[in-house]
């Protein structure tokens, strides 16, 4: 069973997964409602071998936007802890969880499974508790937890399609002087994660791509795919730092220039997609949009 078989994840994993021999039941709200304490997931469950559990809540939108964490809990602790639950009391041999990188922060080098959670916001501190509940429920239950960084592909949203809107733009960039490294994952690559965590060792995991980009490097990178020209202006980071404050744009600007590397791959397991043919596929699926 497959849970959020309908997102940009979801539909990669699903996609993965028969190609891998495997028959996933994809399971949206159609099907069971919204994801919460009291979700039945009785006949969702019935004669499943395996759970992966990606659906969450992300984003708080609309009249929802005034709970702050309550809202993230509901779907993401309390919701999992409820079919972890379920499905370890139905003798189902394996979960598989999706939680994030951001349970360990917004800035790091080569963070690993054993360091300690320091969750920054209402999201990663609702995937840090969900990730305890996995673990304390699950019985005899064998369980895996993925946490990638961010994950990129065509067809992705949020902030990386924002990147790609400036880097098609064409206009001077201000990321020539950044000298980061970041973390990222191509979807294809985090679905085969997926698929390879069906029958790895039981553990939590830090799947991402085959090599890391600094901010620059991957605007190049982008800007290459796309056949758009690419000028980067050496803006001091302390600078762009300084006007993200004024702007109140900091957190964005943080991200862009600050590092978060990841460590932590599952045995056995490298990203079948290299990583500048994953950003170059991405580019040109954008510019062909």
């Amino acid at each position: 069973m497959v849970t959020g078989a309908s997102g940009f994840v979801g539909r990669a994993v699903c996609a993965a997964l028969t190609r891998a021999g495997y028959k996933p039941r994809p399971v949206g709200r159609h099907d069971v409602g919204e994801i919460h304490r009291g979700t039945d997931w009785g006949q969702a469950l019935q004669d499943c071998q395996a759970v992966v559990h990606l659906a969450a809540r992300v984003h708080i939108m609309g009249p929802d936007s005034a709970k702050g964490e309550d809202a993230f809990r509901e779907v993401n602790l309390h919701g999992t802890a409820n079919l972890v639950r379920q499905a370890a009391d139905r003798g189902i041999g394996r979960f598989v969880f999706m939680s994030t990188i951001k349970v360990l922060g917004e800035n790091g080098v080569e963070v690993t499974p054993d360091d300690p959670p320091a969750p920054f916001d209402a999201y990663a501190v609702s995937k840090t508790e969900a990730e305890a509940a996995v673990r304390e429920l699950s019985g005899d239950m064998q369980t895996v937890i993925l946490r990638p960084p961010l994950v990129y592909g065509p067809g992705v949203k949020a902030n990386f399609d924002r990147l790609m809107h400036l880097v098609a733009s064409g206009w001077p960039l201000p990321f020539g002087a950044i000298e980061n490294q970041r973390s990222l994952i191509y979807i294809d690559n985090l679905a085969d994660a997926v698929r390879h965590a069906l029958t790895c060792h039981p553990g939590t995991y830090h799947p991402k791509d085959s090599r890391d980009f600094s901010t620059a490097n991957l605007v190049r990178l982008l800007a290459q795919g796309m056949g758009r020209r690419c000028l980067l202006l050496p803006v001091p980071v302390a600078l762009m730092r300084g006007m993200g404050r004024v702007t109140g744009t900091y957190p964005a600007v943080a991200r862009l220039t600050g590092s978060f590397t990841s460590n932590g791959a599952m045995d056995g397991w490298e990203p079948p997609v290299p990583a500048e043919q994953a950003v170059l596929q991405t580019a040109r699926a954008f510019a062909g949009s």
